[in-house]
């Protein structure tokens, strides 16, 4: 198996492997680039997201700085927006859907690291890849680990670490992060607390 392969298996490989970081550095020059521009190039910024990412569909936002690992693991669909500070620890396939949504400084984390010390000490890394469906709103500062799927319509609260699976259509918070109701009738009617939705929005 090459290093790249591994990359993408789940097994244990060496993160410090000349090629790989070679690969990367190449990609970290592209976030550089991205995070250097000025809120009046957003052609220039869509091109430069165009070459970092495997894949972008259209109408996406990613507000600078980013941080990427690599970048050419992340797969976003159409109309993803994400505020300052998204970090894609993406070191396998990040797949992200359609409208979903970023609150500042969210981390997402394909890769980790061994408990056991002394394979962390010879550079040991593994990766599982990550799944957030169409419509999902993840709030400020929540971290997403490696193997997660988020399903379709979801909210992740503010401050959430997310270590398993989320179904379709609730809510989920805390550390770790757990459903605390699905999205119902009351969440048709009011969009915080007790503030009504206007007639003609919904």
């Amino acid at each position: 198996m090459t290093p790249e392969e591994r990359m993408e298996s789940g097994k244990l490989y060496d993160c410090t492997d000349e090629r790989l970081q070679a690969q990367q550095r190449a990609l970290n020059e592209l976030v550089y680039d991205y995070n250097m521009t000025r809120p009046s190039q957003q052609e220039q910024r869509q091109e430069l997201l165009r070459k970092i990412f495997a894949d972008m569909g259209e109408g996406c936002y990613i507000e600078p700085p980013l941080r990427a690992n690599w970048g050419s693991h992340t797969h976003l669909g159409n109309f993803v927006y994400a505020n300052f500070n998204l970090t894609l620890v993406d070191d396998t396939h990040v797949y992200i859907g359609d409208h979903v949504m970023f609150g500042p400084n969210v981390t997402i984390s394909a890769a980790g690291h061994p408990i056991e010390p002394e394979l962390r000490e010879k550079g040991f890394q593994y990766n599982f890849p990550i799944r957030i469906e169409d419509n999902v709103w993840v709030g400020a500062g929540a971290v997403i680990l490696p193997g997660v799927t988020i399903g379709k319509n979801s909210v992740i609260g503010a401050g959430s670490v997310v270590t398993k699976d989320i179904p379709a259509g609730v809510v989920a918070l805390g550390v770790p992060c757990r459903v605390l109701r699905e999205i119902g009738g009351h969440d048709r009617e009011y969009y915080f607390r007790e503030c009504r939705i206007e007639d003609g929005l919904k």
